[in-house]
């Protein structure tokens, strides 16, 4: 069922409010029969978008808030986490920094709630890889990742003042 505006073709158009079949909800704009512009999609399950549209896709700038009680904020292309944002994890973990595709990518931090350790650095398909930090409470290490583990040439730097400089072998 919808209620809103129409085009003069009868399509959805403007402002409106639709539920669909499945039982989830819609209220924001609509162009010639598509969400495009700014809404709010409520999913049966309890899930929660509220953000951009484009051509009935998450497009642009949004926040969408998962049945786990995890939430992400930032861009959307095409339906996916690409972009910038900044997830928060159902643990309490987050992760800010750039997307690719739904996974993390490119530069950013993710910091370990239980922990408060935090690694700062470069994420390929979601997984810790290339130069990077791992900061723990009292020292941090410095070097590269491969496959979310330390390789190769890298120093650990304790707040004392002291380092230890060594080689990962994987």
């Amino acid at each position: 069922e919808y209620e809103g505006d129409r085009d003069g073709e009868g399509r959805r158009h403007g402002f409106g409010k639709a539920r669909l079949p499945n039982g989830d909800t819609y209220e924001g704009l609509y162009e010639h029969g598509l969400r495009s512009g700014n809404g709010t999609y409520r999913f049966k399950n309890g899930a929660l978008y509220t953000g951009d549209y484009l051509q009935n896709k998450k497009h642009g700038k949004g926040v969408f808030f998962y049945p786990d009680g995890s939430k992400y904020a930032g861009d959307w292309v095409h339906d996916q986490r690409q972009g910038y944002g900044e997830y928060l994890y159902a643990n309490g973990d987050t992760y800010t920094g750039e997307w690719a595709n739904n996974k993390r990518h490119g530069q950013g931090t993710y910091v370990y709630k239980e922990t408060g350790s935090k690694y700062v650095g470069c994420w390929v398909n979601g997984i810790q890889n290339g130069p990077a930090e791992l900061i723990h409470l009292n020292h941090r290490f410095k070097g590269r990742f491969l496959n979310g583990k330390p390789l190769g040439r890298g120093k650990f730097i304790f707040d004392i003042g002291c380092e230890q400089h060594g080689e990962y072998i994987q």
